[in-house]
């Protein structure tokens, strides 16, 4: 098949949009200061932020954590194929513009279901490198067949699979790991994992907080979990996670001195990348 064929099988109509709910991938872009959401997130946004008002701030966090790793991985790992899983709104740095100023090869597949990402996404990302699924990316065999992935990831050789701030919508553990093992099972050895996941001791202020914030969530119509340190590192069983370990995202790499103070919630995730050995 070729890259044209693929492109126009892989542009299934665009599921009808639901104005009567928040959706993440808009959350995300309201949180962040874009412009591509509705006035049901702005508002599912202004809850949030009653309760965690340096939520933008964090979920810019969670943006530096990702140029970070995928720097981290193209540069000096030399990581060719990036498979970015529930990417969300194309933003101001995206994974194939940190990616390809390292490796200029670099091919990345997105991935996200909700229609308003792929309509974004078909129509500012697609090059020859660059690939939009509308596939379910908690749904490795529909995501792995989808002819946007099958038609241009090589999965005899390694890839970067970014899973960033998308399996603690898993309410079940045994779940979310089935969801990881999808992917890896079936990609070659040297491909990597890049994970975040809200964490919590589940004890005192901080574990108070992460309830209320599982709560808040759940009136959204989004569950969260804040997994344990233990129940996180889990999820990278059977792989050698690489230094310096399941870090808070500030600890992974940083760069600098930071600018911005840390708050309650910059402790209210964990982070890590693996290698499957």
């Amino acid at each position: 098949m070729t890259s044209d064929e693929v492109r126009a099988v892989s542009r299934r109509p665009l599921p009808p949009l639901d104005y009567d709910r928040p959706n993440l991938a808009r959350m995300k872009d309201a949180l962040l200061g874009g412009h591509d959401h509705y006035e049901i997130d702005r508002l599912a946004v202004e809850a949030f932020l009653t309760v965690a008002p340096d939520g933008a701030a964090v979920a810019k966090e969670f943006r530096s954590w990702a140029s970070r790793v995928v720097r981290f991985l193209a540069g000096t790992r030399a990581v060719g194929q990036f498979l970015d899983l529930g990417s969300g709104m194309p933003y101001v740095e995206n994974t194939h513009q940190t990616a390809q100023r390292y490796n200029p090869d670099a091919l990345v597949v997105y991935v996200d279901d909700d229609p308003v990402v792929q309509a974004h996404g078909l129509a500012l990302l697609e090059d020859h490198l660059v690939h939009v699924s509308g596939a379910d990316p908690c749904d490795p065999e529909q995501t792995l067949n989808d002819p946007a992935v099958a038609g241009h990831l090589e999965l005899d050789r390694p890839v970067a699979v970014l899973l960033n701030a998308v399996l603690h919508h898993i309410e079940d553990l045994d779940e979310a790991k089935a969801v990881v093992r999808g992917y890896l099972d079936v990609l070659a050895p040297g491909s990597y994992l890049l994970l975040t996941h809200y964490y919590t001791d589940g004890e005192g202020p901080l574990g108070e907080f992460a309830r209320k914030l599982d709560g808040l969530m759940a009136g959204i119509g989004y569950p969260t979990v804040h997994r344990s340190r233990a129940e996180i590192e889990s999820l990278f069983d059977g792989l050698e996670i690489l230094e310096p370990g399941v870090v808070h995202l500030h600890e992974w790499w940083p760069e600098g001195p930071r600018l911005a103070p840390l708050t309650q919630l910059n402790h209210l995730s964990l982070s890590g990348v693996a290698v499957k050995p």
